[in-house]
């Protein structure tokens, strides 16, 4: 008994230091959101409640963009995704649109809203394998009659078009490695959404994934073997789910308010973190890298 006594703590400890470890990355943002990875060496995360937008760069964080510097036209952004040429594209809910913004902080127009009105509360964004643009547009939270809406961009001509609607808060959103599903988190109902998608790009038979009480399910990523991270928004944990719905692990996070996952690093084996509570960007080692997102720089 007394060798069983002895042992205890060790093993404690040994469990304690088994427990994943994040790493501060930046710190002194207000309210980060939307990490995006260019493929290369560069983490781009949106400011919610500043004037300015950040670069990381080789693990170095820099202010990229300020509102009132020109070129730069954009207000208050909060989802970003590095497209293929480059380009960052952003979900602006200041100006109630989507821009695309150059690695110079050159900034245009790319969806300006639908039917002459502006979105409402442009949110998340992710590019389907054919390049097509799709995002949430989420309104009122926890509604009875909830009128948060999925659109769709046109590659060939920016034409938007809405592919789901009655959406209780639509809020991160990704596609399933095959391009045939989309998931999207339901924040007001605590829980995740997947559509099929249909060969003309619309979205149909919703269904529900998981339920994620506690908490609003915010950014989602993937990883190659078909598992889901999602930052867990008040719950305080990115939660690891695996393709049946089965939720794997909680990852407990520095501060409760986990917004936003990326994969990035060398093989994307970096996850990216952005917390709310703590107003900084953190990232993890991870076993199984990043699925690779369609339409996205190719990593050199």
């Amino acid at each position: 008994m007394k060798f069983l006594i002895c042992l205890l703590p060790v093993f404690l400890v040994a469990c304690r230091s088994s427990e994943p470890k994040w790493q501060p990355v930046a710190q002194g943002y207000s309210f980060p959101e939307g990490p995006a990875w260019d493929g290369r060496n560069t983490l781009y995360v949106s400011n919610c409640k500043s004037d300015w937008l950040g670069r990381i760069v080789d693990g170095h964080s820099k202010v990229w963009i300020q509102r009132q510097d020109p070129p730069a036209a954009f207000h208050t952004t909060n989802g970003l995704t590095v497209g293929r040429d480059g380009s960052v594209y952003a979900c602006d809910f200041g100006l109630g649109a989507v821009l695309r913004l150059t690695a110079e902080g050159k900034s245009e127009i790319y969806a300006a809203g639908y039917q002459g009105q502006p979105f409402r509360r442009p949110n998340d964004l992710a590019f389907d394998p054919q390049g097509h643009l799709y995002f949430t547009d989420p309104h009122t939270y926890g509604s009875e009659n909830p009128d948060g809406i999925v659109y769709r961009v046109s590659r060939a001509d920016q034409n938007v078009q809405p592919v789901a609607t009655g959406l209780d808060f639509p809020n991160g959103l990704a596609f399933s490695a095959d391009g045939k599903r989309l998931y999207v988190c339901e924040s007001g109902r605590e829980r995740i959404v997947f559509f099929d998608v249909t060969a003309d790009g619309a979205l149909e038979n919703r269904h529900v994934f998981v339920e994620l009480p506690g908490g609003d399910p915010d950014g989602i990523n993937f990883d190659v073997n078909g598992n889901l991270y999602v930052a867990h928004f008040g719950g305080g944990a990115v939660i690891v789910i695996a393709p049946d719905g089965t939720i794997l692990r909680r990852i407990p996070t520095p501060g409760k308010k986990p917004s936003n996952v990326e994969f990035g690093g060398r093989e994307r084996k970096t996850l990216f973190l952005t917390e709310d509570e703590t107003n900084a960007v953190y990232s993890l080692a991870v076993h199984a890298a990043g699925l690779p997102l369609f339409f996205a720089p190719k990593a050199r």
